[in-house]
């Protein structure tokens, strides 16, 4: 439960400038709230499970009535959307893409950025979310960074005066539950809202990796195997509370606080086994871990906004901090069968702590026949410490002998300044929305064993332009062309090695290049009444893309680091609808069909590599009565290139069912992954390297649960989550 009072323009066009915490003003123009109605009225089973609205700029999936709202998280409702992807680890990709920027109601944060966006999207609750807008060429008002688009998710928001709120409680397999409680006060001037959340989650995984590999300086090959079960639980309680208050009728400003823990124990059990071809092993070992973690994600905001003389007329600002704090400890066995030695132990810390500081200044000044114009600051400063440490253990004494090899301290500096103006103008047939940003960037480090201090500044233009001409009644053909940038991620840059997998060690590269991209999109939209879709032919070409690649360290064990693509292109045609075969069925369904080409022969590889499949969607709601609603969706990724290899499809099948007693009450269950689909195949080929990694998320996981929604909030419409 959220509730609104006052609009609040932002930096996002509109968007209310709000932090994680969830409840926020109204922002935009909202419909007149449907009169009085008991939720078991015909009303709701009229309803279109995730209704599209296609503005001029981007396309608006409403899940506030999905059945993807209780139990589950942001990664789950993001799982079912067109032209989305996201893996078990909660990794999200955009047409293929992975350099996606992330917001919350307009505003980005150190949580749902690089690296730590994958968990903070597995710990947000879906209960939250009331819309999501998918922007593949953002508009002048959004950051330039995230070369493939920008997902901004909408937290739900109240018209209704008074008090409400909703309790949840819902119970899974394995020891699973969640509990939600959600309440708010909405009055002509002042406005609260709040929560407390409990989630408790259970996770395996199995892992097994073959491969043959020549050693460096030797022509003999040796191969290698290893098998990992990994046990992961966690506990996740959350608290975030807002207060906003409207000073006059020109005036309003409000103050918004979350936090989130994440702690539990990691534990793993790894074989590892090598030896000659066609010969008995000549290594065996077992490696043990004992961990555990802890993650605390917090974010406080501050908002103004002032109307001036002009109707909608606005000067806001925002100021906002929000922070990622991670710490994880694990010890380790060793056992070694053959050659047979003693056991050895040894300990890692791994800690990283990431913040975010932003301000922003925004005017909008609308203009005469639906003229509008946009003009925006904002100054963002990023600080991003790991410091991890381990040990050698000695198997007489127990005392600890500091391991330098894995011991060390990357310290990593950011700050951008930008400026945007933004005019949109209809003329006629034909309306456009042009815009350029200018920003600057700002990026330091200290001196590391491995590179040199560095700074680095350099400042770009970024023009975009969309134009749309209506065909017809219904359909609208439009055009856009934009240009964007991917920063590396502070953890990209990190050149030290992450030995958490003995086998598979990462690091980062500190000579990586931002990334340039050029997007160009054609595209048709067709709506009516029963009937929405949309087609879009898409072409991005970008220049120094990052990318993983895989260096053999000897026979058993590969670095994994990162490196910059020359070029790539990825282009496709894609098609999306929704509507209603009657009024208790209504569908979705989305396909992408795409033709990657990569050039990565600066990195090795022999030649050009291209690649062509299909990524499809495809879901059900049924309302046999106004109490009860069913839904099934199934969704496919094709496999996509990598610079030497590919990684290969996910097939997924999700089921749910929901039935209303009146009263607020609501009565729920979902099984997610049917099928045990949620398999991730890495394969590496290279003259000196065959590579088959398998991770295997195990386990179907199921809930049951109840809702009860209390106070104005028993108009809205609740549902229910899938948990990824």
């Amino acid at each position: 439960m959220s509730w609104a009072f006052r609009g609040l323009t932002s930096a996002a066009g509109g968007i209310a400038a709000i932090h994680l915490c969830g409840p926020a003003f109204a922002t935009e123009p909202e419909p007149s709230p449907k009169p009085s109605a008991d939720v078991l009225e015909p009303v709701v089973v009229a309803a279109q499970r995730a209704p599209v609205q296609r503005t001029i700029d981007r396309t608006v999936y409403d899940v506030s009535s999905d059945l993807q709202a209780t139990t589950g998280t942001a990664a789950a409702i993001l799982r079912e959307l067109p032209s989305v992807e996201v893996d078990a680890d909660g990794v999200v990709s955009l047409r293929g893409y992975s350099n996606v920027t992330i917001l919350v109601d307009g505003k980005p944060s150190a949580q749902l950025s690089g690296a730590a966006a994958a968990d903070a999207l597995l710990q947000l609750s879906a209960n939250d979310i009331e819309k999501i807008e998918i922007i593949t060429n953002p508009p002048a008002q959004f950051k330039a960074n995230g070369s493939a688009g920008i997902i901004n998710i909408i937290t739900k928001k109240r018209h209704e005066m008074g008090p409400s709120g909703t309790a949840q409680a819902s119970a899974g397999n394995n020891g699973r539950y969640v509990l939600n409680f959600n309440s708010g006060y909405a009055g002509k001037q002042l406005g609260l809202a709040g929560g407390l959340g409990l989630r408790q989650d259970e996770r395996q995984r199995l892992i097994t990796d073959n491969r043959a590999a020549i050693a460096p300086g030797t022509n003999s090959v040796a191969i290698s195997q290893e098998d990992l079960a990994e046990h992961v639980r966690r506990s996740t309680p959350s608290i975030k509370a807002q207060i906003d208050y409207s000073f006059n009728d020109h005036q309003s400003g409000g103050v918004a606080f979350s936090e989130r823990e994440r702690s539990g124990g990691r534990h793993f059990d790894q074989f590892d086994e090598s030896g000659l071809p066609d010969e008995p092993p000549t290594s065996i070992s077992n490696r043990y871990s004992n961990g555990h973690e802890w993650r605390l994600d917090d974010g406080e905001d501050v908002h103004f906004e002032q109307k001036l003389r002009q109707p909608d007329e606005t000067l806001s600002f925002d100021l906002q901090r929000s922070s990622v704090r991670e710490r994880e400890r694990y010890a380790y066995t060793n056992i070694y069968t053959l050659p047979v030695v003693s056991p050895s132990y040894d300990d890692l810390r791994l800690n990283q702590a990431l913040v975010t500081t932003e301000f922003s200044a925004d005017y909008v000044l609308p203009l005469s026949n639906g003229r509008s114009f946009k003009l925006g600051y904002d100054f963002e400063q990023d600080n991003s410490a790991f410091d991890n440490s381990g040990d050698n253990i000695n198997a007489l004494t127990g005392q600890a002998i500091v391991n330098p090899e894995i011991t060390n301290d990357f310290h990593y500096l950011q700050q951008i300044h930008s400026v945007y103006a933004s005019y949109l103008e209809s003329m006629r047939m034909w309306t456009v929305l042009a815009g350029l940003r200018l920003e600057e960037t700002i990026t330091g480090f200290p001196q590391t064993a491995q590179s040199a201090d560095s700074t680095h500044s350099y400042a770009r233009a970024y023009p975009n332009i969309r134009v749309e001409r209506p065909l017809t009644g219904a359909s609208t053909l439009w055009a856009s062309i934009s240009r964007r940038v991917t920063r590396p991620d502070p953890e990209a840059l990190n050149p030290f090695i992450d030995s958490q997998d003995t086998q598979n060690l990462r690091s980062g590269n500190p000579n990586l290049r931002p990334q340039d991209t050029q997007s160009f999109e054609l595209g048709d939209k067709f709506e009516s009444k029963n009937l929405n879709f949309g087609l879009t032919g898409y072409l991005r070409r970008n220049r120094n893309s990052v990318t993983e690649v895989t260096q053999v360290v000897n026979t058993q064990v590969v670095l994994i680091t990162k490196a910059n693509l020359p070029r790539d292109t990825s282009e496709g045609l894609e098609f999306t609808a929704d509507g209603h075969f009657a009024p208790s069925l209504s569908y979705a369904l989305s396909a992408n069909l795409f033709h990657d080409q990569i050039d990565a022969t600066a990195l090795g590889a022999p030649g050009v590599k291209a690649t062509t499949g299909i990524n499809a969607k495809v879901s059900f709601d049924y309302h046999p009565t106004a109490a009860d609603t069913a839904q099934i969706s199934f969704s496919r990724s094709d496999r996509r290139l990598t610079p030497q290899g590919y990684v290969s499809g996910i097939n997924l099948v999700n089921v749910g069912y929901k039935r209303q007693f009146g009263a607020g009450w609501a009565g729920l269950l979902t099984v997610s992954d049917l099928f045990n689909g949620q398999v991730f195949r890495r394969f590496v080929g290279t003259p000196t390297l065959t590579d088959s990694y398998q991770r295997q998320q195990t386990g179907r996981i199921a809930y049951v649960g109840v809702t009860y929604t209390f106070g104005a909030g028993k108009k809205s419409k609740a549902g229910f989550e899938y948990d990824p």
